[in-house]
C-alpha cells in the first residue's frame, strides 16, 4: 500500500521556516523544507491541516503559530462540523487547525492526531483516477467533491478537494499563478499529477 513519508515545502529561507515550524507546531520528519525562489502568487492550490482532539488544543497551536510570526486568515470559530481556524505561515503556506469536538474534555495539549495534505484540483474524479492508477487506494469518496486516500502506515494523509471549494474553506481567493512550492515524498514517485503537484521518491 502506498505511503507518503513527508511533505517538502519550498521556501525562500529554510532556516527561518524550520524555526517557525518548530515553534508553531513542533512537527517532526513528516514536514521538510528546502530552498526555492520559484515565482508564485495567490493561492498555491493546497492547504495543510492539523486535526486535534479538542478546541483548547486548536487555540494553543494557532496561538503559538501567531506568536511565531504567522498571520490570521480565519479566526478559530465553532461550526456545524466542530471548531477550527486557518493561519498563513511566513513562507505563505496555509494551515488549518481543527477538531470535530465542540467542547473540551481536559486541558490543552500539543498532540496532533492527523497531518493532512489537501490538494485543490480542477477535476476531482480525474485526479482520483490518476492516483488510483499510480497505486493509491481510496478510503473515502464523496462524488466530485472530496476524496481521501487510505494510507494507514503513512504519517501524512492525502485528500483531494475542488480547488475553488478548498480556497473557500481556507478563506482565500481561488486565483493563483506560478509554482505550488510543495513536493510529496513517497514510495510511489516520481511523477507529476494533472494539477502539477510533484511526487518524489522518498529517501531512505
Amino acid at each position: 500500500m502506498a505511503s507518503i513519508a513527508s511533505v517538502t515545502l519550498e521556501v525562500a529561507d529554510p532556516a527561518a521556516a524550520e524555526h517557525f515550524y518548530a515553534a508553531a507546531f513542533g512537527l517532526g520528519p513528516q514536514l521538510r523544507v528546502r530552498p526555492s525562489e520559484a515565482p508564485t502568487a495567490g493561492f498555491r492550490g493546497f492547504t495543510l491541516s492539523l486535526t486535534v482532539s479538542q478546541p483548547s488544543t486548536v487555540n494553543s497551536l494557532i496561538d503559538s503559530a501567531l506568536d511565531a510570526g504567522a498571520s490570521a486568515v480565519k479566526p478559530a470559530t465553532k461550526s456545524l462540523w466542530g471548531y477550527g481556524g486557518v493561519v498563513r505561515a511566513p513562507d505563505g503556506t496555509l494551515w488549518k487547525v481543527a477538531t470535530s469536538a465542540k467542547k473540551d474534555k481536559g486541558p490543552a495539549t500539543r498532540q496532533i492526531d492527523r497531518f493532512v495534505l489537501l490538494l485543490g484540483v480542477e477535476d476531482v474524479l480525474a485526479s482520483k483516477r490518476f492516483y488510483v492508477g499510480n497505486g493509491l487506494t481510496v478510503g473515502k469518496s464523496f462524488g466530485r467533491k472530496y476524496v481521501e486516500f487510505d494510507t494507514p502506515t503513512s504519517p501524512v494523509t492525502l485528500a483531494l478537494y475542488g480547488r475553488r471549494a478548498l480556497a473557500k474553506d481556507a478563506g482565500v481567493p481561488p486565483d493563483g499563478t506560478g509554482a505550488h512550492r510543495i513536493a510529496l515524498d513517497s514510495d510511489v514517485g516520481p511523477f507529476t499529477d494533472p494539477d502539477g503537484f510533484e511526487w518524489e521518491k522518498a529517501s531512505r
